[in-house]
């Protein structure tokens, strides 16, 4: 059980990806409900309205935006920011929440494996790419799904060119390295009125399994739909992050059910500074 959020967010304005299902949808909801105006950020804009109509209704909202953006394309997501940051003269969260675990090694058609693609550099140059207006909008917050489930993160093969190519390892080196950007961003931002923090929402009964086929694919998504924990509680931390007084002004942090934990990524400066520097250098120009 979680208590309520006492947060009014009325005249503030966040974006949240992913926000068509699953954890998205919840904590785009919460924010709605709490008086913001919400962006939802969606691949699919038929997935993505019936999401938008479904929050309506529940919150009785009219200050939702739905706005297209494929995570695994820079190309997108530069669209995506150059839209949002046109329609909005202020941007005072963003939730980083987005992510995708194929069982196969697949390739973007910008030539970077789906799944650092997505969950990593998704995460980074989305941030990027709004981070000036994030800055001008404080104070304000950058709230990033990460994961326990992070290992294994090679910076000599992060997209598993030299590898035999495993999909949960592939997802659990993008957990840690969203971990690890989510403190050297916070880092950078010291001094600032932009917070940063990453959560791990827990094993929660999502989609997430929906990229594995065959038997193991039959047996991950019995798993999520057996055992993960609803919705409503893997969202929880997330929604807690980006609202409540009680974390205003906490950086830095890796947070698990409204619990500041030790992150075991945080102290290696230079792998974090090293994973940095390679995120850079998979950047396509504009």
């Amino acid at each position: 059980m979680t208590t309520k959020i006492d947060a009014d967010l009325t005249g503030r304005t966040c974006l949240v990806t992913g926000a068509n299902t699953g954890i998205g949808k919840e904590v785009a909801g919460n924010l709605a409900r709490m008086g913001a105006r919400v962006i939802l950020g969606c691949r699919s804009a038929e997935r993505g309205q019936a999401a938008l109509d479904e929050i309506a209704a529940a919150t009785g909202s009219d200050a939702l935006e739905l706005r297209l953006v494929d995570l695994s394309s820079q190309s997108s997501i530069r669209r995506f920011a150059a839209e949002v940051l046109d329609a909005h003269e202020a941007i005072h969260v963003l939730v980083n929440n987005a992510a995708v675990w194929p069982d196969t090694r697949k390739v973007t058609d910008e030539g970077i494996e789906l799944t650092f693609a997505t969950n990593v550099l998704g995460y980074f140059l989305l941030t990027d790419l709004l981070l000036d207006r994030l800055k001008a909008s404080g104070p304000a917050r950058i709230v990033s799904v990460a994961s326990e489930l992070a290992r294994d993160l090679d910076l000599d093969d992060l997209e598993f060119e030299r590898r035999p190519f495993k999909g949960t390892l592939a997802y659990a080196q993008s957990k840690q390295a969203n971990r690890m950007w989510s403190a050297s961003l916070a880092e950078r931002l010291e001094g600032s009125e932009l917070t940063v923090n990453c959560l791990h929402p827990g094993f929660v009964s999502t989609e997430l399994g929906r990229g594995h086929s065959g038997l193991y694919g039959l047996l991950v998504k019995a798993a999520f739909r057996l055992f993960g924990r609803r919705r409503d509680l893997g969202a929880d931390t997330a929604t807690w992050l980006a609202s409540s007084d009680e974390v205003a002004g906490e950086s830095g942090g890796f947070f698990i059910d409204r619990r500041k934990v030790k992150c075991r990524f945080h102290d290696d400066a230079a792998a974090r500074a090293t994973l940095w520097g390679k995120c850079e250098a998979l950047i396509r120009p504009a």
